[in-house]
């Protein structure tokens, strides 16, 4: 839990945006927009300037995650712009500090750079190492990709590397999933998450579904899926510690766990979502929008919700219940100065008797065939209180 100071919680994380890509890809629905012709740098110090009026208290930060977008995209003299801003407006030393990026984007060059401004942790959205797939899902980069850059990364330094992976893709079939996730396992990285294929709305996939284009594997083969991703990654020695994330003792996102355990933290650059004294908020997307407040000397809010006390419960729950250690009921009373049974009794009842969650003295958590349930246990905490 964060520290209280004042009645107020610590902000302890940050979250950075960088909306550039080289390129789109079929499913993504992040805030995002081409390269090339942007103005990156303009970006850039509006970045700097919201960090300098949003984050107020010098309390040190825990972690930082910069994200996209493909904060990588930038070149290696935009990436030492961005991170001498962050080091020199976020209270931050020795925390977790991870990149975001795209295998094949990061040259020597960029490598160094994040190194030299203490970044220690590399997240690479590898998604197959099947090239006809990645092609289908509208990736750049081929298999031969993530080893290069998994070997530069370590060359230069780097050892908390994670790797993203995506199943249930068009046209995939479970020896596929097979596959990669032998040969992503087989590089014996620190850290892998691995999430099943959403098609969102406004996506190039999207409309293709809408036309009956788009040929998915069925419900049982992604449940098939995901149950050869958990056993396999236990007979690696690799550990579940949430639903879609796995890691080796020790090497769990710190700045992931902010989010689940409920904890507030910083949202900062274009379409930015942040949590800070109670307050939800959101930062506008388009460029311009986002830039033209900071010019002024506003920030570039375009949204802000108070989250109500029965809100905050519920969020306990359905974010914390994605640990496979699930919530503390401990916890929960110090949060909320009430039992977590007292307020979801009925709901964790009804759950346990269809074997979808399991209690002991201090944990509600989602048995294994509640993991494949998620959403619907999930729902069952909503609108009860």
């Amino acid at each position: 839990m964060n520290a209280q100071k004042g009645g107020r919680n610590l902000v302890k994380s940050a979250y950075i945006h960088i909306p550039f890509c080289e390129h789109i890809c079929h499913y993504c629905d992040f805030n995002k927009i081409f390269l090339e012709g942007q103005p990156v740098d303009g970006y850039l110090n509006s970045l700097g300037e919201e960090m300098k009026q949003r984050v107020v208290s010098r309390e040190k930060l825990d972690t930082i995650f910069v994200g996209g977008g493909t904060p990588t995209s930038l070149d290696a003299g935009q990436l030492d712009k961005l991170c001498e801003s962050i080091t020199s407006h976020l209270p931050f030393e020795n925390g977790e500090f991870t990149f975001e990026a795209n295998p094949g984007d990061l040259s020597e060059d960029k490598l160094r750079v994040l190194k030299d401004h203490g970044v220690n942790r590399l997240s690479f959205g590898v998604q197959s190492f099947n090239d006809e797939l990645l092609k289908g899902i509208g990736r750049t980069h081929k298999s031969s990709d993530v080893y290069t850059s998994v070997e530069n990364a370590q060359r230069v330094g780097f050892s908390n590397i994670s790797i993203d992976l995506i199943y249930s893709l068009p046209k995939q079939t479970e020896e596929d999933f097979e596959d990669t996730l032998k040969k992503a396992l087989d590089l014996d990285l620190p850290h892998y998450s691995a999430y099943s294929l959403i098609v969102e709305p406004k996506t190039v996939f999207y409309n293709l579904m809408r036309k009956g284009k788009l040929s998915l594997p069925s419900q049982d083969q992604e449940a098939a899926m995901y149950d050869l991703l958990i056993e396999t990654m236990a007979k690696y020695g690799i550990n579940q510690y949430e639903i879609s994330n796995f890691a080796k003792q020790g090497y769990e996102s710190k700045h992931n766990l902010v989010y689940w355990d409920n904890n507030e933290y910083y949202g900062l650059g274009a379409g930015a979502h942040g949590y800070i004294n109670g307050v939800r908020y959101s930062n506008y997307g388009p460029l311009k929008k986002y830039m033209d407040p900071i010019g002024n000397g506003s920030l570039p809010t375009i949204q802000e919700h108070q989250v109500t006390q029965s809100e905050k419960m519920e969020e306990e729950m359905f974010l914390g219940l994605r640990k496979v250690e699930g919530v503390s009921k401990e916890i929960f009373q110090q949060k909320f100065g009430c039992s977590i049974e007292s307020v979801f009794g009925a709901s964790i009842d009804e759950m346990v008797k269809r074997e979808l969650l399991a209690v002991d003295d201090d944990r509600v958590a989602l048995t294994k065939q509640g993991r494949f349930l998620g959403n619907e246990v999930f729902q069952s905490f909503l609108g009860v209180i």
